[in-house]
C-alpha cells in the first residue's frame, strides 16, 4: 500500500475550512418564535407526559370496573401420587396401593348484586378519568402561561441589556471628558474618582442585566426540554402590531366565565363528586350480596376398575336340599367376577357431574368496618368541598387581580409613551444643536440613552399590557398566542 501524502499548503487550508465549518455550527442559533416555544415545550415537556400516563392508568382502572360485572371463569385440575394406605378418590374406599388419581373443575359465578357498588364503582372511576383528563389540560395551560411569562421576560431582559450597554458608553464618555478636566486642573481629584465610580456601577448593572438574560433564557430552554448549552435566538414580534389588546373586563363577568372553564376549579368539583360516589360505594356494605353460581367436575383413578363379565370357576356351590332330603342336595356352578382396566375418558365421562346454585352472604357484623367506611368517605367528601370552595376564592382573587394588572399595565404603558415622546422631542432639539457645534458629545449620547432608555421602557410596558391581557384571556379558556 502506498500513502499519498498532501502538501503543507493543501493540508492547512483543508484543516481551516474544516474548522471553519465547525466554527460556524457551533455559533449557529436557532431562531425561537413563541408559537415554537410553546409548541416544543408542549411536546416535550416531561410532567405532561406524566399527567398522560396517570390518565392512561385511571382509563384502564374504568374498564376494569365495567368487566368486574362479567362473570368469571376459573379451571382447577390437579393430579396427584399416592402411596400406602388412603383412600380411593373415586370410590371413597380404603386401599393399600399406589393411586395416579386425577380430578379437576371449571367454575363459573356472577354478583347479581352487592349494594349497587359495581355500579356506584364505574361512575366514580369515569369522574377520577375526568378528572385526570382535566389535571392534564391544567397542566398544559399552566405551561403555556409559564412559556408566554419567560418569553416576555426574555425580551425584556434582552432591553434592559442593550440599555445597560449604552449606559457604559455614556459612563465611559464621561469618564474620559473628567480625565482631560482633570488634565488640565478643571476639575478635582473626587470629581473623577465619581466618574470611575459611575462606570464602575454601569459594569455591574450591565453584568446583573446578562445574568437576568441568561437566567430567563435557561428557564425558557427548560420549559422546552433542551439542552442548556443549546445556542438559541427569541425572536422578538412586532409589537406595534397588537393594536387589538383589550384592556378593560368586567371582573364579575370575567369570573363567571371563568369558572365554567377554569381547569384548577373543574379538577376540584370532579374530584369533590368522585368523592361523594365514594359514600354510596361505602354504604354498599350494608346490603347483602347475590352470587350465581355453577361448577362442571370429574375424576379419574387408575386404581378403579371396570366389570368385564363372570367366568366358571369349576366349583359347584350346595345351596339347599329338595324336599329337606339332604340326599338330594341342590347345586349351582360357582362364577367369579372378571374386572378390566377402567378407561381414561370413559371414566372420566361416567364420573362427569354439575352443579349450579345462588349464595347469598348477609352482613350481620363486621366489628363496624362498614360504618367506619361510610364515616370516612363523608369526611372525604367534606374535605372535598372546602377544596372546591378554595379553588373557586383563590380564582376569584385571581381574577380581580388580573383585571387591576391589566388597568395598571395601560395606565404605566401611556406613561412611558408620553415619557417617550417628550425625550424624542428632546433629544431632536439636541441632535440640531450637536450638528451645529452647540452641543458636546456628552449631552449628545445623554440624550440619546434617554430616549433609549425610555423607548425601552415604553416597548416593555407594551408588553406588560399584552402579558397581563393574555393571563386574563388564559382564565377565560382562549388560545394563548401573539
Amino acid at each position: 500500500m502506498k500513502l499519498k501524502f498532501i502538501p503543507s499548503f493543501k493540508a492547512t487550508v483543508i484543516c481551516a475550512i474544516m474548522f471553519s465549518s465547525l466554527s460556524f455550527r457551533a455559533k449557529a442559533q436557532e431562531v425561537i418564535s413563541l408559537q415554537k416555544a410553546v409548541d416544543m415545550a408542549l411536546e416535550r415537556n416531561l410532567t405532561i407526559k406524566q399527567s398522560q400516563f396517570t390518565e392512561a392508568l385511571d382509563d384502564e382502572t374504568l374498564k376494569q370496573s365495567k368487566y368486574n360485572q362479567l362473570p368469571n371463569l376459573t379451571a382447577g385440575p390437579q393430579a396427584s401420587f399416592n402411596f400406602g394406605r388412603n383412600i380411593d378418590p373415586s370410590t371413597n374406599q380404603f386401599i393399600n396401593q399406589r393411586i395416579f388419581a386425577l380430578n379437576g373443575t371449571v367454575q363459573t359465578q356472577v354478583t347479581l348484586f352487592q349494594g349497587g357498588q359495581l355500579r356506584n364503582t364505574i361512575i366514580q372511576n369515569r369522574l377520577l378519568l375526568d378528572a385526570d383528563k382535566t389535571a392534564t389540560a391544567k397542566v398544559r395551560n399552566d405551561l403555556i402561561l409559564n412559556v408566554v411569562t419567560t418569553y416576555l421576560q426574555v425580551l425584556t431582559n434582552q432591553d434592559l441589556v442593550k440599555a445597560a450597554q449604552q449606559q457604559i458608553d455614556v459612563s465611559k464618555i464621561t469618564l474620559d471628558r473628567a480625565q482631560k478636566n482633570f488634565d488640565v486642573g478643571n476639575q478635582t481629584l473626587a470629581d473623577l474618582s465619581q466618574a470611575k465610580a459611575t462606570v464602575s456601577t454601569a459594569d455591574l448593572n450591565y453584568t446583573n442585566a446578562q445574568n437576568a438574560y441568561e437566567i430567563s433564557l435557561l428557564t425558557l430552554k427548560q420549559y422546552m426540554e433542551m439542552a442548556p448549552q443549546t445556542n438559541i435566538v427569541v425572536e422578538k414580534p412586532d409589537i406595534s402590531k397588537l393594536t387589538d389588546v383589550q384592556t378593560l373586563y368586567n371582573a364579575e363577568e370575567v369570573l363567571k366565565s371563568a369558572e365554567l372553564v377554569n381547569p384548577d376549579l373543574l379538577l376540584a368539583e370532579q374530584r369533590e363528586k368522585a368523592t361523594q360516589q365514594g359514600i354510596k360505594i361505602a354504604q354498599g356494605n350494608y346490603y347483602p350480596s347475590v352470587v350465581l353460581f355453577g361448577q362442571l367436575g370429574s375424576n379419574y383413578s387408575d386404581a378403579r376398575t371396570l366389570l368385564g363379565g363372570i367366568t366358571p370357576t369349576g366349583r359347584i356351590d350346595t345351596v339347599g336340599f329338595v324336599n329337606g332330603n339332604r340326599n338330594q342336595p341342590a347345586t349351582v356352578p360357582q362364577y367369579a367376577a372378571v374386572y378390566n382396566k377402567y378407561p381414561f375418558f370413559k371414566q372420566l365421562s361416567d364420573n362427569f357431574n354439575q352443579s349450579v346454585g345462588v349464595s347469598l352472604q348477609i352482613p350481620i357484623f363486621n366489628r363496624f368496618s362498614s360504618r367506619t367506611s361510610v364515616r370516612k368517605a363523608k369526611i372525604q367528601y367534606e374535605n372535598a368541598k372546602v377544596t372546591t370552595q378554595l379553588a373557586r376564592n383563590n380564582l376569584s382573587k385571581i381574577i380581580y387581580q388580573a383585571v387591576l394588572d391589566v388597568k395598571a399595565a395601560e395606565k404605566s404603558y401611556l406613561s412611558y409613551t408620553q415619557t417617550y415622546q417628550a425625550n424624542k422631542e428632546a433629544f431632536n432639539i439636541i441632535q440640531q444643536r450637536y450638528n451645529v457645534g452647540l452641543v458636546n458629545s456628552l449631552d449628545y449620547n445623554t440624550s440619546l440613552t434617554n430616549l433609549n432608555k425610555s423607548q425601552f421602557d415604553m416597548i416593555n410596558a407594551q408588553y406588560m399590557v399584552v402579558f397581563r391581557a393574555k393571563v386574563i384571556d388564559y382564565y377565560l379558556g382562549k388560545p394563548i398566542s401573539l
